[in-house]
């Protein structure tokens, strides 16, 4: 049976539109062809990319997808700013209204930054790093996993992180706020110079449900918790 096709441009975010002309011959003695078209829906590819909103004034990556992982993309979805469920867990932007602040730069080059973080991004006639941002990047900043992922056993965790003698720990929470592992962390660097980290926490649930990654340092003055960050999460059996 012959078959002919054309795709149909997207407008804005709308899918790929592809319209399939089909030929059928006719049965019965009368002959002849009747074509029917048939539009299907196609998703229009993405990819997963990170922009970096801010909790408590700090730079904190949170997931979204884009066309490409572009300047204009990244800029673009960076600008819609946090998503309902992501205020509500604290999340908030200084990008792209109001004047330029630090917050709101650390954010652009964050964000710009993230497939090569050693790389600068040029702005206002001026080029910026990672590292100049340090008074608006947390002690301990985890960029995977990000909130409202949904992970399964093993997680794995990695980041950077500046903190006393380089230590740090971790706890992995469900639901009921149970503490399902825990440990102490030691990234490349500290006291004064940002190094990098991973860990893997193995979890067990019965069934999926929300959980909950806190990372925190002890204070070396009363051992009390400090540089304290709640990550939302999905854990899955």
């Amino acid at each position: 049976m012959p078959m002919t096709g054309r795709v149909a441009r997207w407008l804005g975010r709308s899918p790929i539109a592809i319209a399939l002309a089909i030929g059928l011959s006719a049965c019965g003695g009368g002959g002849g062809t009747t074509t029917v078209t048939v539009t299907v829906t196609v998703p229009r590819p993405t990819t997963q990319a990170r922009v970096y909103l801010l909790r408590d004034g700090k730079v904190a990556p949170v997931s979204r997808f884009v066309s490409a992982p572009s300047r204009a993309a990244l800029l673009q979805a960076l600008a819609a700013g946090p998503t309902a469920q992501e205020r509500r867990a604290g999340l908030t932007s200084a990008f792209p209204s109001g004047p330029d602040s630090r917050a709101r730069l650390a954010q652009l080059v964050y964000t710009l930054t993230q497939q090569d973080p050693a790389g600068a991004v040029s702005y206002g006639g001026r080029r910026y790093t990672r590292a100049d941002f340090e008074d608006e990047t947390p002690a301990i900043l985890v960029e995977s996993p990000l909130p409202f992922q949904a992970v399964r056993s093993p997680l794995h965790a990695s980041g950077t992180a500046n903190t006393f003698e380089a230590t740090f720990e971790y706890e992995l929470r469900d639901a009921a706020g149970e503490v399902l592992a825990t440990h102490v962390v030691t990234a490349t660097s500290g006291s004064g110079i940002r190094g990098t980290f991973a860990f893997t926490a193995r979890f067990a649930v019965a069934k999926a449900e929300p959980g909950t990654l806190v990372v925190y340092e002890r204070s070396a003055k009363d051992g009390s918790r400090i540089h304290v960050v709640d990550i939302p999460l999905r854990l899955l059996a």
